[in-house]
């Protein structure tokens, strides 16, 4: 098969170039020079030009047709509305830009074909003309930019005060929503915190006692290990290295532990937080701020109906608002799809299982949220479940 394509190519190349050959034998025959253009070229070329842009508004008209659908879906959120509205303002302005300058493109390449005894003016300088295509363009950027800086600080820089505060917590590969529980106030966070019942590191007086015993114990497996290790040894180098890291991070536990007890009140603040997965609910109608962090790497909160995107980036702590304004249930009768759900869903390539981590999300009337929210487990009330099934599984093996 390969053999008969290249056949088939070479051969092809063979006949284009005989066919060359033949057109200038016959235009050599008939006394026409090869570099002469005749005036019947020239005017199909001409038209050529015309029926291209003809084709080519054609074709744009019906991508937008076709294609115009999957966009941005409808906007579900106040500011999303004005972010949609400052993108049509720029779609406007580049439609009309493409359509007036093809336009004179192909129409000037139309008009002003070579035609026998005209002869084309030779212009090296017009100020007029200089001043118009530098000053329209410029006047009509400072508008965008101007729009857009406008649309950007109405949209984050005027924070409700009473808005509904969520945590979004990120990690290969999913998320993990955490209300603040009847305080109103989330419990404070510690990366060094972090553990198997404790994925979030939320700081509380028993995450930290546990923490605490936690490197205890692997330190003392470790000095078991140093014990039995030959001197001076890789194996002991390694294992030193360890206990190294270990008392490093105690010490910063424990430091953390005597800063936290200057204010026994911090400790409290995380134990009736909600920590939810798979889906998280919100308030129609109600401005909601988010918090978000990352456990490892680079994440993005992507919300495409509310139009609200922020990177997550470890050790740093980002955050954003919005106010939706159609529940899912509206959009289920606006999409005519009754299985519709918004969606959050990570916009950075951060790893092999990137396109599964996404989480639902449920907008509903403040009675059903309240009432949802309710029925969720704080986390120390979840703390306590995970730690008995670790214990059965462990007592169980």
């Amino acid at each position: 098969m390969n053999i008969l394509l290249a056949v088939v190519v070479v051969l092809g190349i063979i006949t284009l170039t005989q066919l060359i050959r033949v057109f200038e034998l016959t235009k050599s025959l008939n006394g026409t020079k090869d570099n002469e253009v005749t005036d019947k070229e020239n005017n199909g070329i001409a038209n050529g030009f015309m029926l291209y842009l003809i084709g080519l508004f054609s074709f744009f008209i019906w991508l937008v047709w076709a294609y115009g659908p999957f966009l941005l879906p409808e906007a579900a959120s106040v500011h999303g509305e004005k972010i949609d509205l400052l993108m049509n303002f720029n779609w406007a302005i580049i439609i009309t830009s493409f359509a007036i300058t093809h336009i004179l493109l192909f129409y000037f390449a139309f008009k002003y074909k070579r035609t026998k005894g005209v002869k084309a003016d030779f212009v090296t300088h017009n100020a007029k003309l200089e001043l118009v295509w530098t000053t329209v363009p410029a006047i009509v950027l400072a508008i965008v930019i101007i729009y857009g800086i406008s649309t950007w600080n109405d949209i984050m820089t005027d924070e409700p005060e009473d808005a509904l505060t969520i945590e979004l917590f990120a990690k290969q590969f999913d998320w993990t929503a955490r209300y603040a529980g009847e305080d109103g106030v989330l419990g404070k966070s510690n990366y060094r915190l972090i553990s198997g019942t404790n994925p979030m590191g939320l700081v509380t007086l028993e995450t930290i006692v546990e923490k605490l015993a936690e490197l205890e114990k692997k330190k003392a497996k470790l000095e078991l290990k140093l014990s039995n290790a030959e001197p001076n040894g890789t194996i002991a180098e390694n294992t030193e290295e360890k206990i190294r890291k270990i008392d490093k991070h105690f010490a910063k536990v424990f430091a953390y532990q005597k800063e936290m007890e200057m204010d026994s009140n911090l400790f409290l603040t995380g134990h009736d937080d909600i920590p939810v997965k798979v889906e998280f609910h919100l308030p129609v109608n109600k401005p909601v701020k988010f918090f978000i962090r990352s456990r490892d790497v680079l994440h993005s909160v992507y919300m495409p109906h509310f139009r609200a995107q922020m990177n997550a980036v470890p050790g740093m702590l980002t955050s954003f608002y919005f106010t939706p304004n159609k529940t899912t249930d509206e959009m289920r009768n606006i999409t005519k799809n009754p299985e519709f759900d918004y969606l959050l869903l990570c916009n950075k390539i951060c790893g092999a299982a990137h396109y599964n981590m996404q989480m639902n999300i449920i907008v509903e009337s403040e009675e059903k949220y309240n009432a949802w929210l309710k029925e969720q487990p704080t986390f120390f009330a979840e703390e306590a479940r995970v730690d008995k099934e670790l214990k059965e599984i462990v007592a169980s093996n």
